[in-house]
């Protein structure tokens, strides 16, 4: 008959079960920590190994083990002993000279790093080197491009325009107009080939081009409705059709406050005076190489990625009966574009960046 193993009693103070509960019952412990805890406490009700560990769905020998743990090491007892390895190859000398390498200067008569070349200087695999970089988060292969405008009204014509858009004036609109030029009509070689699973859909690298069109755009803030109309040719005179068209389309009454860039057709003798023939616009120019304060391109990025890029055009017509028929589904169910950012948060942004710049520049 096998002997009965009797277990020292398993007493918990009021501040260890109050921990343990809440181990048990938080969403957010471990599952392996939340286990444990359910284990101690049943113990400590006095029931037996075996009945915990039948209740608990765990060996006998989990049981035992963790009572233990318990009861030599209390609370820290349940956590997770460190485990063995091999030491770590890499030291804090050698990882503070390959961040410092890769930061700082390329190796000579190159322009970047890669994990060869550090891998070659600094005595590591290359499975190192690119694991540190991961660690990191750092890229050598990959650059951005940015562009500071330096119109002498940056200021004013930042605090001007992002104004329209968090307070824009009572009983006027709020347009951003401007021109997506040059879209090409674009025919593939080869038939598009579907998506399949695991596979992208594919198209032939090469193309036919059959010429271009221009999309004249006015982006309602308020709402996210777009005027639009294509044209063929990108002068002021398909620029003045836009806006008679726009004078059309728009309530005959009521102030109109138009956001635009710089572009030389929006200041041409002949469309300055036909706003001086329409009081009722006001103009307000983004400052020069900003055209990301106009809400506008924001549509132009959307109708790109949705409807241009990997799209099939037999010649121009098609394009613009496409461009066509996805404005009219944009404007069925249009929403406007949230802008969230203060001027005085650009201006901020843009601060701390000259500041960078400056301080990198050599």
């Amino acid at each position: 008959m096998p002997r009965k193993r009797h277990h020292k009693p398993l007493l918990l103070t009021d501040d260890e079960r109050r921990t343990l509960e809440q181990w048990a019952r938080r969403p957010k412990t471990a599952q392996r920590l939340a286990l444990r805890a359910r284990i101690v406490l049943a113990c400590a009700a006095d029931e037996t190994n075996r009945s915990v560990a039948g209740t608990l769905h765990v060996s006998s020998n989990s049981v035992c083990k963790w009572r233990e743990r318990f009861r030599v090491g209390r609370l820290e007892g349940l956590a997770d002993e460190p485990r063995p390895g091999v030491a770590r190859k890499v030291t804090d000398e050698v990882l503070v000279d390959i961040i410092t390498r890769t930061l700082e200067a390329p190796p000579p008569h190159t322009t970047q790093w890669t994990t060869r070349r550090m891998a070659d200087v600094a005595g590591l695999s290359k499975a190192t080197i690119s694991r540190i970089w991961r660690t990191f988060g750092l890229q050598s292969h990959r650059v951005d491009t940015f562009k500071l405008s330096a119109d002498p009204q940056f200021v004013e014509k930042v605090r001007d325009i992002v104004g329209l858009y968090l307070n824009p004036p009572d009983h006027a609109l709020v347009l951003c107009l401007d021109e997506k030029s040059q879209v090409q009509a674009l025919d593939r070689t080869r038939p598009l080939l579907p998506m399949r699973p695991g596979i992208p859909a594919r198209q032939t690298h090469d193309y036919i081009r059959h010429g271009t069109t221009s999309l004249f755009a006015a982006l309602n803030v308020a709402t996210g409705k777009i005027i639009g109309q294509c044209h063929r040719r990108h002068r002021h005179q398909e620029f003045l059709r836009f806006l008679q068209r726009l004078e059309a389309q728009l309530p005959p009454t009521g102030d109109v406050h138009i956001i635009m860039d710089n572009y030389g057709t929006h200041k041409v003798p002949k469309v300055t005076r036909w706003f001086v023939r329409h009081p009722r616009y006001h103009l307000h120019f983004t400052p020069t190489s900003a055209s990301w304060l106009n809400q506008v391109e924001r549509f132009f990025a959307k109708i790109t990625t949705q409807r241009i890029r990997r799209g099939t055009f037999e010649n121009v017509r098609a394009l613009e009966t496409a461009i066509e028929q996805y404005l009219s589904a944009h404007n069925e169910q249009c929403k406007p574009f949230v802008w969230t950012a203060t001027a005085d948060a650009i201006l901020d942004k843009v601060k701390r960046f000259c500041e960078r710049t400056s301080e990198t520049r050599h």
